[in-house]
C-alpha cells in the first residue's frame, strides 16, 4: 500500500474516532455534600422511604380523592408536561442533524438566446423544463451534531424529572391546604364554644346583678369578652374560605364546585416513616435528578462548541432532467448529475464562535452550583422535616395535657363563681387559659400534620430515579 493510501485511511480512522468520542459529564458530587447520617433520624419509626400513593396512609378517602383529581387537573402539572412535549420536540429537530437533506426542485424557464428578458426583436425564444432531486449531507466528524443530539435528550429528561417535581409539589401542597381547611375549622368551632360558655357565665351574672349579688362591672367585663371572641370569629371564617378557594385551584376545579366534607383533624392521623440513608436520597428526589440532567446537558453543549470550531465537511449532490420538451423530461438523454464535498472552516466571525464557547461553558458552571445546592437542600428539607414531626409532635402531648388541666380548672372556677366562693376574674383567666389553649393545640395538630407530609415530600414521595439515567456519582 502507498503512503498516501496509508495516510488516506489513517485519517478516516481518525475521523471516525473522533466522530464517536464525548468528553465525559464533569463529577462534582463531593462525599463533603452528603452526611453519614439524619440528626433527627429515629431509628424505631417506621418503614424506610414512602411508597407511591403515600397520601392513602392519612386515613382520609377525601385527601386521596382531592390528590387524584389535582394529578390530572391542576395546571402546574398540565405546563410541566407541555414542556416535556416541547423538548421532546427539540430532540427530534436535532436527530434530524444525523440524517441526509433530500430536496425536490421543479423547474420551467423561458428565454431568448441572447439572454435578454425583454427583447424588440423577433429573434426565437426557449423553454427549458427541469426535475432535480438533490442530497446534502454533513458529516459529524467532530461529535457536532451528536453533542447536541445528547444536549437535547438530557434536557428532555430534565422535563420529565422537572414534571414528577411538580406534581410531588401539588401533592404535597393539596395536603397541607386540606389540612389547613379542617384545622380552620376546629378553631371555628373552639371559638363557638368559647362563646358558648361565655354566654352561659353571662346569663349567671345577669342573674346574680339582678339580685344585687353581682356588680355591673361583672356584666360589663363578661359582654366585653364575648364581643372579643365573636370579633375573632368571623376572622377564623374568611380564612377558611381562602383555604377551601386554593385547594380548589390547586384541585383544578373553580371554588363553587369544591366541597369539603370533613370537618375536623380527629380523623387524620400522619403514618410513620424513616428517612433511610443520606447516601440512597439523591436517588429519590425528582429535584436533585432534575438538577444532574441540566448539568448533563449544559456539558454536551460545552462539546457542541468546541465542535464547531472545527472544520466542517458537508457532501452533497443531485440528479435530475432537464429537456427543451416536456414529453421528452424524463428519458434518458436528459438526465443531468452532479457530486461533491464541501470543507468549510470559518476564518473570521468577530469572536462568535469562541464567545459561543465561553457562554456554554459559563452555563456549565451555574448548572454544577445548581445540582451541588440541590444536593445541600434536601438533604437540608429532610433535617427539617425530621425536627418538624419530633418538635411538634412533642409540643402537641404537651398542649393536649394542658387543655386537660385548664379544662378541670374552668369546670371548678364556674362552679365556685356560682356558689360564690370565687370571683369573676378566676373565672375569665381560666376561661382564657383553657380556649387559647385548645386553640394553639388546633395549630399545633395542624403542623404536626403538615410536619408529615413535608417529610413525605422530601423523601421524594416513593419516587426513585432509574440507575441508567444516573451522570452523577461520589467522588471519592
Amino acid at each position: 500500500m502507498s503512503d498516501a493510501a496509508r495516510l488516506h485511511w489513517g485519517l478516516i480512522a481518525c475521523m471516525s474516532l473522533l466522530a464517536g468520542c464525548a468528553t465525559r459529564v464533569p463529577q462534582v458530587l463531593d462525599p463533603q455534600l452528603a452526611p453519614q447520617s439524619f440528626v433527627g433520624h429515629d431509628t424505631g419509626a417506621g418503614a424506610a422511604w414512602p411508597q407511591p400513593g403515600w397520601w392513602d396512609q392519612f386515613g382520609s378517602p377525601e385527601l386521596s380523592d382531592f390528590i387524584v383529581r389535582a394529578r390530572t387537573g391542576n395546571r402546574d402539572i398540565a405546563a410541566a408536561a407541555a414542556s416535556v412535549v416541547q423538548a421532546h420536540a427539540e430532540t427530534l429537530i436535532q436527530r434530524s442533524a444525523l440524517f441526509p437533506q433530500l430536496n425536490l426542485q421543479a423547474q420551467a424557464e423561458r428565454s431568448r438566446p441572447d439572454g435578454s428578458l425583454i427583447s424588440l426583436s423577433n429573434s426565437p425564444s426557449g423553454t427549458v423544463f427541469g426535475l432535480t432531486l438533490g442530497a446534502s449531507y454533513e458529516v459529524d466528524v467532530w461529535g457536532l451534531a451528536r453533542s447536541n443530539l445528547r444536549a437535547a435528550d438530557e434536557t428532555l429528561m430534565s422535563a420529565r424529572f422537572a414534571r414528577q417535581a411538580v406534581g410531588l409539589t401539588v401533592t404535597a401542597n393539596v395536603a397541607d391546604a386540606y389540612f389547613n381547611v379542617l384545622a380552620l375549622r376546629r378553631r371555628i368551632a373552639i371559638a363557638n364554644e368559647d362563646i358558648a360558655a361565655i354566654n352561659g357565665i353571662l346569663q349567671t351574672i345577669q342573674l346574680r346583678v339582678s339580685t344585687g349579688t353581682s356588680s355591673h362591672l361583672d356584666l360589663a367585663q363578661e359582654r366585653a369578652q364575648v364581643e372579643s371572641v365573636e370579633a375573632e370569629l368571623p376572622q377564623l371564617q374568611e380564612q377558611e374560605l381562602e383555604a377551601r378557594v386554593a385547594l380548589a385551584v390547586l384541585v383544578g376545579v373553580p371554588p363553587e364546585a369544591l366541597e369539603v366534607r370533613s370537618a375536623t383533624l380527629e380523623s387524620v392521623h400522619p403514618p410513620l416513616v424513616s428517612p433511610g440513608l443520606p447516601s440512597d436520597l439523591l436517588l429519590r428526589r425528582p429535584d436533585v435528578a432534575q438538577a444532574e440532567a441540566s448539568l448533563a446537558s449544559a456539558h454536551a453543549s460545552v462539546d457542541a462548541a468546541r465542535a464547531a470550531l472545527l472544520p466542517q465537511f458537508v457532501l452533497n449532490g443531485s440528479d435530475g432532467f432537464a429537456s427543451a420538451a416536456l414529453g421528452t423530461l424524463l428519458h434518458g438523454p436528459s438526465v443531468a448529475w452532479e457530486y461533491g464535498g464541501t470543507l468549510l472552516q470559518t476564518v473570521f466571525a468577530g469572536g462568535k464562535l469562541v464567545a459561543q464557547k465561553k457562554l456554554a461553558q459559563g452555563v456549565q458552571q451555574q448548572m454544577i452550583a445548581g445540582y451541588q445546592k440541590a444536593v445541600l437542600n434536601a438533604y437540608a428539607d429532610v433535617e427539617t422535616a425530621l425536627g418538624q414531626v419530633r418538635h411538634f409532635d412533642l409540643a402537641e402531648q404537651h398542649l393536649g395535657r394542658e387543655v386537660d388541666a385548664a379544662r378541670e380548672a374552668f369546670q371548678i372556677a364556674q362552679l365556685q363563681y356560682r356558689q360564690g366562693t370565687t370571683d369573676l376574674l378566676t373565672v375569665l383567666q381560666s376561661q382564657q387559659t383553657l380556649f387559647s389553649a385548645e386553640d394553639q393545640l388546633a395549630q399545633v395538630s395542624l403542623a404536626r400534620m403538615q410536619a408529615a407530609v413535608h417529610l413525605y415530600e422530601a423523601l421524594g414521595g416513593g419516587w426513585q430515579e432509574q440507575s441508567s439515567e444516573r451522570t452523577q456519582f461520589a467522588v471519592r
